[in-house]
């Protein structure tokens, strides 16, 4: 059982095919980041068209048995999710409706304040709003993940205690590894495992390295770190796989809203988006041989490759 818990790619058969052939049971596919109402309804409407088109690759997933059914069928399980909440525009009418359409996993904010919280790069955290409260009972209501990865200290720590379910940093990177604003501390993923939480390892190599020249050892230190931090329940894998984007799509998730300035300025060189050994969505299984390779038991792989993730969501979504 292998759950990616976040993929940002260029969506297309290609990439289909690539997770498919990679092994990946299901995966936590974003279709919304900075778009508004309308746009990520058009690319939910995306997602609803190639589940028809490419029905032999992927299938929707809404349960944890969803997932167990991808695994038979042999396809990939995609999970509907969110980056930010900006497109439910304060209304919670919408989110219940995006969770109609298969919203299963959402984050409360990306980078920005908007009307939830604070995201990682404000430089004044004011936790979540009263909205944003309401946002949370919510998601929990309904059986949505809630996602902190880009989320501020303060909104963070606000919304795991007020929280009735588990959440998640679905995709970061330990700031004792590298002290990035978007890696979390210790004391951080400590505080999210010990409220039930999870936090999802990712590999883009500037959050894992300072010089960015990140390889598939640097990715697997980061995960083995974050194992004896938050213990062994409580880890998996969040790849941010941005495969088929450019320099382009970085600068537009890198702006403020997707239309301001940016948030912090672009290198001179370009960003690696992958780290070495670990370049394409097909290469996924050098995880687990890297893994092997570490002399890791069966059991801690098995874990950090998927249960985990499928007795978190399992804990949020129900039965």
């Amino acid at each position: 059982m292998v759950v990616d818990g976040l993929m940002v790619c260029r969506w297309d058969q290609g990439i289909f095919e690539e997770m498919h052939a990679a092994g990946i049971t299901a995966a936590n596919c974003t279709v919304s980041i900075w778009d508004d109402f309308r746009e990520t309804m058009e690319n939910i409407a995306s997602f609803k068209r190639w589940f028809d088109e490419h029905d032999d690759l992927i299938r929707p997933v809404e349960t944890t048995d969803d997932i167990r059914r991808a695994k038979d069928e042999g396809r990939v399980g995609i999970i509907i999710g969110f980056q930010n909440l900006g497109a439910v525009e304060g209304r919670l009418s919408y989110l219940r409706l995006f969770h109609e359409l298969g919203l299963r996993i959402a984050q409360l904010a990306y980078n920005t304040q908007n009307l939830i919280g604070a995201g990682c790069y404000e430089s004044r955290d004011g936790g979540l709003t009263e909205l944003g409260r309401e946002v949370v009972s919510s998601m929990n209501e309904l059986g949505v993940l809630v996602d902190l990865s880009h989320v501020g200290k303060q909104t963070s720590k606000d919304a795991i205690e007020c929280s009735t379910r588990p959440v998640a940093y679905s995709h970061t990177c330990p700031a004792a590894v590298h002290n990035h604003p978007r890696n979390k501390t210790d004391e951080e993923m400590r505080f999210i495992a010990e409220h039930g939480g999870f936090v999802g390892v990712n590999i883009l190599p500037w959050f894992l390295r300072a010089d960015g020249e990140a390889t598939l050892a640097d990715f697997v230190d980061a995960v083995e770190h974050t194992l004896n931090v938050a213990g062994e329940d409580h880890v998996g894998i969040g790849t941010d796989f941005m495969q088929g984007h450019g320099a382009d799509y970085l600068a537009y998730l890198r702006s403020h809203q997707g239309r301001g300035p940016l948030i912090t300025p672009l290198p001179d060189q370009p960003l690696k988006q992958t780290p070495e050994g670990l370049e394409r969505v097909s290469d996924f299984p050098q995880i687990t041989e890297a893994m092997e390779r570490r002399g890791w038991s069966e059991e801690r792989i098995r874990k950090v490759l998927g249960e985990n993730w499928l007795r978190l969501l399992r804990e949020v979504w129900g039965a």
